[in-house]
């Protein structure tokens, strides 16, 4: 066990080095008015997210979700389903296993890998989660839920630098995320100390 966890802590220290500063490309912000969200682009959608208020912020989320859930085939989208009612049911080795069929036959589609991962970490199968979030990130280094998944990567094994690092990323992006808002607020202190 105290190999396995050191090589993971290596993993998650590599992952950390390519993928966080790698993000840093993908903050920037504009305001722009109210307009119908599904005809919105991608881009457009995370440039609104970021100055949004909380009420706005959870509808293009809803928005960008479904766009990042779309694989443009009907039979990828009824894997990444599978998948997700399997993880409801806590049923982790069914959802890995749509899930891998997810990724084998669309490996570019980012969302699978990222599900796949939300699999393999309550499976308690890490080494596999980190590499499925690396493949994530790099297809689309926007989607701050797997940029807090990395987050809470770094947490569970003791980084707190770098998991509060990976949640700034993830805030930059969707500034009104209350996950990773509370996830910074838990390790604020034991990250940028106390106030005297």
């Amino acid at each position: 066990m105290g190999r396995t966890c050191a090589n993971l802590k290596a993993i998650v220290a590599a992952i950390s080095l390519s993928v966080i500063p790698s993000l840093s490309s993908v903050v920037a912000a504009q305001t722009a008015a109210p307009v119908n969200l599904s005809s919105l682009g991608e881009d457009a959608l995370l440039e609104r997210l970021r100055d949004a208020d909380p009420n706005d912020a959870a509808a293009l989320e809803r928005e960008l979700q479904a766009v990042w859930s779309s694989s443009g085939s009907p039979s990828m989208d009824l894997l990444l389903r599978r998948g997700r009612d399997a993880m409801e049911r806590q049923d982790w080795a069914a959802a890995i296993e749509h899930l891998t069929a997810l990724t084998d036959h669309a490996p570019q589609f980012a969302e699978g890998w990222s599900e796949r991962a939300r699999a393999f970490f309550n499976a308690e199968r890490y080494g596999p989660a980190v590499a499925d979030l690396e493949q994530a990130l790099a297809l689309n280094p926007n989607d701050y839920n797997a940029i807090f998944a990395l987050g809470q990567v770094f947490e569970f094994f003791g980084d707190a630098k770098r998991a509060y690092a990976a949640y700034e990323r993830a805030k930059a992006i969707h500034p009104n995320h209350e996950e990773v808002t509370k996830a910074m607020d838990r390790l604020s202190v034991e990250v940028e100390g106390r106030a005297l």
